[in-house]
Formats: structure tokens, C-alpha cells, sequence
């Protein structure tokens, strides 16, 4: 399969999305007859033949269906609470889809220095980041959530916060451990990284109380986009083995 012209419609519907099809005809110049690869975000690729190109249009035939086997099993899902300044957001999720994992929510938190996230320009760097690393399975992309209502839903598999409190402050018998060494694979696993000043104490103890686990990212203290992209990384690294 040649790596190139993949274009992004999530509904096959046999006409590329209008962003899509502007850069097919607008930047890659293709015409009626050529060939170009699809992808539907949910696990197939597409060999399609553009059959009509006419102002922002481009029309096409479906000529293979390839679905792709998943590159982990699982489900990986990073929380965050987003920054201040939205370009460290956007190059997080950018790097994130490309290493690889499943789903993304933003936190809302009680130190949270940002409670507003433009959903449409997130969605839309990881449809780039998804065409570019030829992903078949584009991360699913949740809106902000408030700590308390997010942490008391229930989900399957492991359920890690890290924060940068001692055992001592938070009142925790057993000893927080690194990530690393804790993650599981293929076993559904959700990480939560909160802002810049950390989670409160009293968000870390009600995590805990709803079945989530204290760990660690190693020794440095991290921003939050780089903390979030280390839990990805070890996360996908764990997964990939």
C-alpha cells in the first residue's frame, strides 16, 4: 500500500468532507481517475478512484475495503486537565495520536487554569495527527468534565491519578509507585494528569475512595502536557510489547 493521499471521511458516504476535499483538488491537484486511500477513523482503510471533481466537490468509488487488526488491545484513555495556553493542548494531542492510544477527556479541576476547550479544533489536529502516523482508529474525543462527576463513573479495567504528594499527605498506607511499573497490558487502563498545580489533596483522597491508584512519573516534576504525553508513551509502550 503506497503511503500517501489518505484522506479522512468518517462516513463513507462516497463524497470526501469539504476540508478534505479542498485539499485533494485545492493542494494535491488530483482529477477524475486518480486514486486516493481513505480512512473512516473506526479500523478500515479504503482504495477509492475519484469518479467527479467539480468546485469544492470530489466524488469517489469505493474499490477495496481493508479493515486493520488494532495495534493494542485494551483501551487507553488519558485525562487531563487542559493548560492555559490551548497550543500546548493542541501539540499534546498531536504527539499523543501519533504514538498512539484511545481516548481523550479535559478535567476540570479545582486549581484548573483553563474550563473552556474548543472541542472542533481538537477533533481536528487529531484527524491530521491520525492521516499522518496512518492510524486506522482515531482517538475518541470526550468535552470537559467536572473531577467529581468523572471520577465517580464507573469503567473497566485500572485507574491511575498522578499527583506529586507524599504518601504522608494524603493519608495513604501503601507507597505510590511509578507508572511503569504498574501498568498492565492490554487491560483497559485510564490515567488522570491534572493542571499545573497539581490535583488538590482532597481530589487525590477522592479518587482513591472510587477505586483509582496514586502514581508517580518518575523524579522530575513535569508540565501537564508533558506529564500527559509520558503517561501516553508509557502507556502505548506497555501495550506495544
Amino acid at each position: 500500500m503506497k503511503e500517501e493521499r489518505f484522506f479522512y471521511d468518517p462516513q463513507m458516504s462516497g463524497e470526501l468532507p469539504q476540508e478534505e476535499a479542498h485539499h485533494a483538488l485545492k493542494v494535491l491537484r488530483l482529477q477524475v481517475g486518480d486514486e486516493m486511500w481513505l480512512m473512516d477513523g473506526c479500523g478500515t482503510y479504503y482504495r477509492a478512484t475519484i469518479t467527479a471533481a467539480t468546485g469544492h466537490r470530489c466524488l469517489y468509488r469505493i474499490e477495496e475495503t481493508l479493515p486493520q487488526e488494532p495495534a493494542w488491545k485494551g483501551h487507553l484513555h488519558l485525562v487531563m486537565a487542559p493548560t492555559k495556553l490551548m497550543d500546548r493542548v493542541e501539540w499534546f494531542a498531536e504527539k499523543a495520536t501519533e504514538i498512539g492510544f484511545d481516548e481523550l477527556t479535559f478535567l476540570d479541576c479545582q486549581f484548573s487554569e483553563r474550563r473552556v476547550v474548543k472541542e472542533e479544533r481538537i477533533d481536528r489536529i487529531l484527524v491530521s495527527a491520525v492521516k499522518q502516523s496512518r492510524k486506522a482508529y482515531k482517538p475518541k474525543l470526550n468535552g470537559m468534565q467536572r473531577f467529581r462527576d468523572l471520577i465517580k463513573q464507573e469503567r473497566e479495567g485500572d485507574k491511575f491519578i498522578c499527583h506529586c504528594y507524599g504518601d504522608e499527605d494524603i493519608g495513604e498506607a501503601d507507597p505510590k509507585q511509578f507508572l511503569m511499573d504498574v501498568l498492565r497490558r492490554n487491560v483497559p487502563t485510564t490515567v488522570l494528569i491534572g493542571p499545573e498545580g497539581d490535583f488538590s489533596i482532597e481530589e487525590v483522597r477522592l479518587a482513591l475512595q472510587n477505586g483509582y491508584r496514586s502514581v508517580s512519573l518518575g523524579k522530575s516534576r513535569l508540565r501537564t502536557e508533558t506529564a500527559a504525553l509520558v503517561a501516553v508513551h508509557m502507556m502505548q509502550l506497555r501495550n506495544a510489547e
